[in-house]
């Protein structure tokens, strides 16, 4: 024990050493804009590959390479040389969200930004300044421990997270033996509120797709033609609106027939959190919760499947006015979905939802995208536990053990694939703007994060290997 307290030190001080220089390095990853949606930033893309494989090299991790997918490349790395000690594979992603609407950025999104003790850039939480701190921590822990690490570290690093992970899965199956471990851990998510810590057990999975409304062959004078043709905006409108009752239940037959309703140690164990509605509403800016009745905000959002718009558009969006019908108008769709949800089902009983309801004299066209299923863990594992140790060490306070609401795509491959269980100790805020403009990393979660993973590397260097992935 006091070996381990002695490296965790040494380790905290070199972080704390070069805290200046790891920040500056972080913020030059945050400025590529690897775009994942945007095939004009496919370069990008590549480039932030490139840049964590070198910075992998540079912190002693060896067997880097870029594994090459049918879309954007993997980063690879590992240190295998603890015999008898189980095995860790770090799993996290390089790739960001769109930085739209760039306006309402207070700086810009890719020139990272220190204020008020947050780091500001798109990436700085999601995940690339998470991804960063699970470096820096191998980094540290190698030096402490004079080029030696506690246990055997498998990275991969991918591209395509934000973009549904497509050519992931095909890749754990095909490189399963070189991804082997005994735990797959995850920094993707977030604490259940300001300085309290959270271990995620539970994913909500995720299916999408695009719908498209064409009607006339090209854009028309709304007094010549208006009330003659069907308006494809008018069309979607009706179409998007039928797709929930007033209530905020989804209406799409079929939708909720695979979902189990929770069982009451579930929806005790979300009441149990702290959950404060007015600080939900001044967090989000709504008036007032909504959604399924019959169940809390904290429930709807973490054990409850949804639909929602993720984007819409058509006709005229610029300044003044433009008196047309226009030709076609199109929408974006996403579903949350919980347990024993099949993304293809769904999506295919809200193409049939559609097209059953398509209004006359319009064309649908309904593009259905990838989709992940859900992922429920025991909270009570040994590697969960090891986990909370950790967190409690060096934040202070014992985590809660929550279901995010979010996806991460590519978990119940690595659960069904590799066999190994998934852990999921993000440093995150929950204010943190994810997806949106003025997205940020709490500085002091940074700090404290790198310090908690090199910790939680000791906890599990302790451990018996529960596989065969360690080597003999």
């Amino acid at each position: 024990m006091a070996e381990t307290v002695e490296l965790l030190a040494a380790a905290d001080r070199l972080l704390a050493g070069r805290r200046a220089e790891s920040l500056d390095a972080l913020a030059a990853f945050l400025a590529i804009p690897s775009v994942s949606a945007l095939s004009e930033h496919r370069a990008d893309v590549r480039r932030a590959a490139e840049f964590v494989a070198r910075r992998l090299r540079e912190c002693g991790l060896e067997g880097v390479a870029l594994l090459e997918t049918g879309g954007h490349p993997c980063v690879y790395a590992e240190w295998l040389h603890a015999p008898g000690r189980p095995t860790a594979l770090v799993y996290g992603h390089y790739d960001v969200q769109p930085a739209d609407p760039v306006a309402l950025w207070t700086s810009p999104p890719f020139a990272a930004t220190v204020r008020g003790g947050r780091l500001y850039a798109r990436g700085a939480a999601d995940d690339k300044g998470q991804v960063w701190m699970h470096l820096l921590a191998a980094e540290a822990l190698l030096r402490a421990g004079n080029g030696r690490l506690p246990l055997n570290l498998k990275f991969i690093i991918e591209g395509e997270e934000e973009i549904g992970s497509l050519h992931l899965p095909p890749l754990v199956e095909r490189e399963r033996e070189r991804l082997a471990a005994d735990v797959v851990v995850i920094s993707d998510s977030a604490f259940h509120a300001p300085g309290q810590p959270a271990i995620a057990h539970g994913l909500r999975g995720l299916a999408g797709m695009e719908v498209s409304v064409r009607g006339p062959a090209r854009d028309l004078h709304s007094g010549e033609y208006g009330g003659s043709v069907q308006n494809p905006a008018h069309a979607l409108a009706q179409l998007l609106a039928g797709l929930h009752t007033p209530d905020g239940r989804v209406a799409v037959p079929g939708f909720y027939d695979d979902v189990l309703p929770p069982t009451a140690e579930e929806r005790s164990a979300v009441a149990a959190l702290p959950f404060d509605e007015a600080e939900f509403r001044r967090e989000t800016g709504v008036p007032e919760a909504f959604g399924e009745p019959g169940y809390t905000a904290a429930e709807r959002c973490r054990i409850r499947p949804t639909l929602e718009i993720n984007g819409l558009w058509g006709g005229f969006q610029g300044e003044g006015s433009k008196t047309i019908i226009p030709a076609e108008a199109h929408a974006k769709i996403t579903c949350r979905l919980v347990p024993d949800q099949d993304p293809r089902r769904v999506l295919e009983a809200v193409r049939a939802d559609l097209v059953r309801r398509r209004p006359p004299g319009v064309r649908l066209d309904v593009r259905l995208g990838g989709g992940s299923r859900a992922s429920l863990a025991p909270a009570d594992s040994p590697y969960m536990r090891a986990a909370a140790r950790a967190l409690e060490r060096v934040f202070g306070r014992a985590p809660v053990f929550t279901r995010m609401g979010g996806s991460i795509g590519i978990v119940p491959a690595f659960e069904a694939v590799l066999g190994a269980p998934v852990v999921l100790m993000g440093f995150s805020l929950p204010d943190d703007r994810i997806h949106a403009p003025d997205e940020s990393l709490d500085l002091g979660n940074y700090d404290h994060g790198q310090r908690a993973i090199a910790a939680y590397w000791l906890e599990l260097g302790a451990m018996a290997p529960s596989g065969p992935a360690a080597p003999a």
